[in-house]
Formats: C-alpha cells, sequence, structure tokens
C-alpha cells in the first residue's frame, strides 16, 4: 500500500513538473512587452534625430552667418 501511494505521488510530481515546464512544446507566441519596449525606443529615436537635426542646423546657420560677418569686415578694410 506505501509503494502505491509512493508512485502515486511520484506520477503525481512528474505530471506537475511536465506541464510546468511546458512539455515538449514551443511557443512561438510575441512578446509583447518585447514589442511595446521597441516602439517606445523607435519613437524616442525618432524624437533625438529631429532634436538634433535641428540644433546642429541651427548651429551650423549661426557658424556660416558669424564666418560671413567675417568675411565681409575683411573686405571692407
Amino acid at each position: 500500500m506505501k509503494n502505491f501511494l509512493k508512485i502515486g505521488f511520484l506520477a503525481l510530481a512528474l505530471g506537475v513538473f511536465v506541464a510546468s515546464c511546458g512539455g515538449n512544446g514551443s511557443s512561438e507566441g510575441t512578446d509583447s512587452t518585447a514589442n511595446a519596449a521597441t516602439e517606445a525606443i523607435d519613437s524616442s529615436k525618432a524624437v533625438a534625430d529631429s532634436t538634433v537635426s535641428a540644433v546642429v542646423d541651427s548651429a551650423k546657420a549661426t557658424v556660416d552667418s558669424v564666418a560671413k560677418a567675417a568675411a565681409d569686415t575683411t573686405k571692407k578694410k
């Protein structure tokens, strides 16, 4: 009788173990957290790129205007 209980308990434990580990199947679903993180990173990258482009364009315009003013000043002398 004791062996029957031991074997039954072992079978139950093995069944729970296989069920919790997923058995031999593989999961092909998508990870919604990873997708959301990727979208957030992509949108942040787009904002950063546009901000950096605006700052670079502004700085370039400033440098160009200073260079032109300096060139005009040297020509007048």
